[in-house]
């Protein structure tokens, strides 16, 4: 008997983990994150609950990475503290981003790294894993088939079906996913992310002769902004720069670390004297000059938000300049992204985006057409639409029906839930535990140690409410700030005055710079009220900023 259990991913997109169990073994294909919601104070990542594999470590074989995205691999550092010593495999520039990230845990010497080999399979407990090639937004995508004595388990990973992919990327390996249809699969999980999509998407390669075209009418210089992990994307700017007799720089510390690892296997190549370090713009007129940056989910602390704020260190938007987001928005994104476009429109630079001209950005995962050819060729008995929302798991469904795959064999599974299959069946058995796991600058630890965090912090050092009160369309503060303290001894009438004017300062000097996200303010009054109290009382109250727009 093979048993499913989906840990994250299955009904949102993101923190993507899946348990595959046969004859008392396991292996877990992904383990990614996802990021907080505004709402989500002090959260720095959300991971899934490890606490099944984690009772279960001496069961487990290996972890099988599909790709890069941290949606995949962004958790993987701490199931390593929470299981200790495993294997990982995947492809080159796959563990190549694993092993950067694990070397930052100072967790490399715990996990023995190995590179799969699309040409053989792996063992890997009591299953074979083969490693097929996809094409996604990041290089050395797989899909990964486990064969056992009871049929075949393919999980597709994220995919698209690319006729025209960029010049060095893997194309999709249709021939071994048809011989692997051809010799039956038993269950199939594949990414639902643009399921109820019908149109196709273009085909990487237009997106470079779309920046090429942007870059011969642009004025002044150019910033692209898309994500960090995006090689084939950078590549193509890098090339379009080129051509068009610009210099090039990138911005970002995720974009740096990507591109060197990707430089250094051989994956990405700038042309010939168009890479350069930001300080070296300087020699070169507006008009020749194109940044890569990160920002393009408008991340607060981001590069391209930070330029939009005018508080980056290096670079600050002019008028004149082109900013291109290369990118779509990931659901729940769509206000901060808003918000940088805007204060980058009050800067007076031009902002082009998907919407205005849809050539400058293709998905890396496939519509409705590519999912069909997908369950075409593989033809599975059974099927779990996997990595997108209820909608889109819905919508997967439909087109598995569409193409003869049974209703009653399709599942629509929740994290937790668990699918066990045998020869000529399936069904949904049972629930494991599968919450979030919060991770703030101290470490991850769920809810109740969250809590009892919180009131032991209270309780040595106290709490100090501030209040305000500002204009919703300019940040403007209406009327003096209210600063109630709460078991502070060091509280009197000149450190709340103090602490007043400090709150004021630093509202006034966000309305200057028209900074008007509620997010950034909040966390501009708590760094400054808090780094203030500290020096004058030796203390580090919990302080909570309380904003109300009027």
């Amino acid at each position: 008997m093979i048993r499913v259990i989906p840990l994250g991913g299955a009904g949102e997109i993101g923190k993507n983990m899946y348990v595959v169990e046969m004859d008392g073994r396991m292996v877990v294909i992904d383990c990614g994150v996802t990021f907080p919601r505004a709402e989500q104070l002090g959260v720095d990542l959300i991971l899934p609950d490890f606490q099944y594999v984690e009772e279960r470590a001496e069961a487990l074989e290996g972890v099988i990475v599909t790709h890069g995205h941290e949606d995949h691999i962004g958790a993987l550092p701490y199931l390593v503290r929470a299981v200790g010593e495993t294997r990982v495999y995947g492809a080159r520039f796959t563990l190549g981003l694993v092993r950067s990230k694990l070397d930052e845990h100072g967790l490399l010497s715990r996990v023995e790294l190995i590179e799969a080999d699309p040409e053989s399979r792996h063992t890997v407990g009591p299953f074979q894993a083969q490693f097929v090639p996809l094409t996604h937004s990041i290089p050395d995508c797989t899909a990964v088939a486990l064969h056992t004595p009871l049929g075949t388990l393919v999980h597709t990973g994220d995919f698209r079906i690319d006729p025209k992919p960029v010049a060095g990327t893997p194309r999709t390996d249709v021939a071994a996913l048809a011989r692997l249809g051809e010799s039956g699969v038993h269950l199939l999980l594949a990414d639902s992310t643009n399921a109820d999509e019908t149109a196709p998407v273009a085909p990487e390669s237009t997106v470079g002769e779309a920046l090429a075209r942007v870059m011969a009418r642009a004025p002044g210089r150019v910033l692209v902004t898309t994500f960090s992990s995006h090689v084939h994307r950078v590549q193509q700017v890098l090339d379009a720069a080129y051509e068009d007799g610009r210099v090039a720089s990138l911005v970002g510390r995720s974009l740096n670390r990507n591109v060197n690892i990707a430089r250094n296997l051989g994956l990405l190549n700038p042309p010939p004297h168009t890479l350069l370090r930001p300080h070296e713009l300087a020699h070169h007129r507006p008009d020749e000059q194109v940044i890569v940056c990160t920002g393009s989910q408008g991340e607060p602390l981001a590069a391209l938000s930070r330029m939009a704020r005018g508080d980056h260190p290096q670079i600050s938007i002019e008028e004149g300049d082109t900013v291109v987001y290369s990118s779509s928005t990931v659901p729940g994104n769509e206000l901060a992204v808003s918000d940088t476009i805007n204060r980058l429109a009050r800067r007076r630079a031009t902002v082009i985006t998907e919407r205005t001209e849809p050539a400058i950005h293709a998905s890396g995962h496939g519509t409705a057409s590519d999912l069909v050819f997908m369950l075409e060729l593989l033809r599975p008995r059974f099927f779990a639409p996997i990595h997108g929302e209820a909608r889109h798991q819905f919508a997967h469904a439909a087109l598995a029906e569409d193409v003869g795959v049974a209703p009653e064999n399709t599942f629509i599974l929740d994290n937790g839930d668990v699918l066990e299959s045998g020869e000529g069946w399936a069904r949904v058995t049972g629930h494991v535990p599968a919450g979030l796991t919060f991770v703030d600058r101290l470490g991850a630890g769920d809810v109740g140690e969250e809590v009892l965090r919180d009131r032991r912090h209270l309780a040595e050092d106290g709490l100090v409410l501030v209040v305000v009160t500002v204009g919703s369309d300019d940040g403007v503060l209406q009327a003096e700030a209210e600063v109630i303290t709460r078991g502070l001894a060091a509280a009197d009438d000149e450190l709340v005055a103090d602490t007043r004017a400090l709150v004021a300062a630093s509202l006034a000097e966000s309305a200057e710079q028209r900074v008007t996200e509620i997010g950034v303010l909040h966390h501009r009054l708590h760094d400054s009220v808090s780094a203030m109290l500290r020096e004058r009382t030796g203390q580090s109250p919990m302080v909570l900023p309380v904003i109300v727009e009027v």
